[in-house]
């Protein structure tokens, strides 16, 4: 089979990019080894799939490189593709901070690239695995399912290690390596963290205790959403934001209340409720069983008129500055994204062709570019793949 443009990988960078190009006239063959197209799409918030965030930036992705998603990210913007969903009568929410999400399923969003493939012609094949890839001369050749594929570009949009249980693999990778290319460290990203041995006795009877509002801080980067304990660690928003962040030794601290001056709160509640013990007091402002816990390890739980001013204001210190010692992260079992990949210094960052070999891409996940939770990268996904999909095969 002869085509302009091979595909590998049927994620949401994959399939943008095949648009594109297809929407140029390019003959274009998506494969991928998964028996279904736009897996994490599927899976993605809950089934309702965040797919965009209105406020994307630069600066809410890491990478090595922090200069190199603006390009792309400038050129494709959150507003072409809701364009794309209200094209497509998808109907939609913001739920919170510029988040998108489906009303319905995020079946519809997998569904509308599809229908987009077919009308620009693309021909999208999964159960379809790829075995083997080189430099042809015109080109590059392909062992796949469907047997020899020979293709003018090659486009590698295999997703990162995160969820292998959906057949997440480091394919992408390794073709990057065949290629020449550097790969930079990956590790999981977007996932909660554990604790070890006095630190997870501690707290481990707390899971499923949550808190609507928490910052968790590393060094100068922190986030501000809820928290979750588990039987492991921690978990919530705020955790697997700045788990992206966080690496084992780093110092890693949580304001439990920053929405309330804890000091001065708690001084007003000793004049209010002189009587009242210091664990049932804090239990007005944490969850009871959390309360009780940092009674029993931190702060001697006694009548509210006992404590001096200066007590009180050290709680409160503390309260905003708790500090939380992880031992490391659930790992790419759950993790959302993968931090790291394929170097974007030997990229360009306008079309996402590699420097080393004309005719290659790379896209989406596999490249050095992570966003934060809520949507970001979907729209790097989008992005990416629309900037290779304009100047391939």
């Amino acid at each position: 089979m002869n085509v302009d443009v091979l595909v590998i990988g049927a994620g949401a960078a994959g399939l943008m990019c095949a648009i594109t190009a297809g929407q140029r006239g390019k003959r274009v063959l998506v494969v991928d080894h998964a028996n279904k197209a736009g897996k994490k799409i599927l899976m993605s918030g809950g089934g309702r799939c965040n797919f965009t965030n209105t406020g994307t930036t630069p600066a809410n992705f890491l990478s090595a490189n922090p200069h190199f998603a603006k390009s792309a990210l400038a050129r494709y913007t959150p507003w072409d593709f809701i364009a794309l969903v209200e094209k497509h009568r998808i109907r939609y929410h913001e739920k919170e901070l510029g988040q998108l999400f489906c009303d319905e399923s995020s079946k519809l969003i997998v569904r509308m690239l599809l229908d987009e493939c077919a009308a620009a012609g693309v021909q999208v094949e999964t159960g379809c695995a790829v075995q083997r890839v080189r430099k042809a001369e015109h080109g590059f050749s392909a062992a796949t399912a469907l047997g020899e594929v020979q293709a003018t570009s090659l486009v590698v949009a295999t997703g990162g290690l995160s969820i292998p249980a959906m057949g997440a693999t480091g394919f992408g990778y390794e073709l990057a390596r065949q290629f020449g290319h550097s790969v930079l460290p990956t590790r999981a990203g977007l996932v909660p963290l554990t604790q070890s041995g006095k630190h997870q006795e501690r707290y481990s009877d707390l899971a499923g205790v949550a808190l609507p509002v928490a910052e968790a801080r590393v060094g100068k980067q922190g986030f501000r959403a809820g928290l979750l304990f588990t039987h492991r660690g921690i978990s919530g928003p705020s955790i697997l934001q700045i788990s992206s962040y966080w690496q084992p030794g780093d110092d890693l601290r949580v304001d439990l209340s920053p929405d309330v001056d804890a000091a001065g709160w708690l001084a007003a509640q000793r004049a209010a409720r002189p009587a009242a013990e210091l664990k049932n007091v804090l239990a007005d402002l944490l969850p009871k069983r959390l309360a009780q816990r940092l009674c029993e390890l931190w702060f001697e739980s006694r009548p509210m008129r006992q404590y001096r001013e200066a007590e009180l204001g050290e709680i409160g210190r503390q309260l905003h500055d708790w500090p939380i010692v992880a031992s490391g992260t659930e790992g790419y079992r759950t993790a959302e994204v993968t931090l790291g990949g394929v170097d974007t210094d030997e990229l360009s960052s306008s079309t996402m062709e590699s420097r080393r070999v004309p005719g290659l891409y790379f896209i989406g996940e596999v490249v050095d570019v992570t966003g934060w939770l809520g949507g970001y990268n979907f729209q790097w996904a989008w992005a990416s793949g629309h900037a290779a999909g304009e100047v391939v095969g």
